[in-house]
């Protein structure tokens, strides 16, 4: 009989690095009994469904199987909370007829948490901050996407762009004043 190895005292990201090499689906499971509280938590706050967010959380662990593998993640936790987080903002814009949560102008001060309001604006939301994000110049377009969509830190974002620190920051806090005043001027 096979012994399980026991994955539990590796780090997040000794877990994901290994996994990449192996595939092996053990070192999936030790994330999903690591992170399966936390996942669970967001899926009741966006969803508000007990089943619902039973049915989230398996599908959520289920895309990490292939997604881990086309990501650079460093930090875990936060990346699995944002990617939880989009599931079931995701779920909630396919149930058509039903409230989703709005994406108000200020959204980026508070780490592209939308905020909760009852109103079916969410979709239309998200397509007016695509447009703004497009309509940045490149090097915000670049840092914006990297640092709040990818999760990437400022040393990170300096490695894969090759900008300097204070033009990173530049970039990062002009790209988000520029994306309120484009949320706001197409409310």
């Amino acid at each position: 009989m096979l012994s399980k190895k026991d994955h539990s005292g590796l780090s997040d990201v000794e877990l994901v690095a290994q996994y990449k090499v192996s595939g092996e689906l053990a070192l999936i499971g030790t994330l999903y009994h690591r992170y399966m509280t936390l996942v669970y938590g967001v899926c009741m706050k966006y969803l508000k469904d007990r089943d619902e967010s039973k049915d989230a959380v398996m599908q959520i662990f289920e895309k990490l199987i292939v997604i881990i593998r086309e990501h650079e993640i460093t930090h875990f936790k936060s990346w699995l909370y944002v990617m939880s987080r989009n599931h079931c903002l995701m779920a909630l814009r396919a149930k058509k007829g039903k409230n989703f949560e709005r994406i108000s102008p200020d959204f980026m001060e508070n780490g592209l948490m939308p905020h909760l309001e009852e109103e079916p604006e969410i979709e239309s939301n998200l397509i007016k901050l695509e447009k703004c994000i497009e309509h940045l110049v490149l090097e915000q377009k670049a840092c914006i996407t990297l640092f709040y969509m990818q999760q990437k830190c400022y040393k990170e974002i300096v490695q894969i762009t090759g900008f300097d620190d204070n033009k990173v920051k530049s970039y990062i806090q002009n790209g988000k004043r520029n994306l309120k005043l484009c949320m706001e001027r197409n409310e």
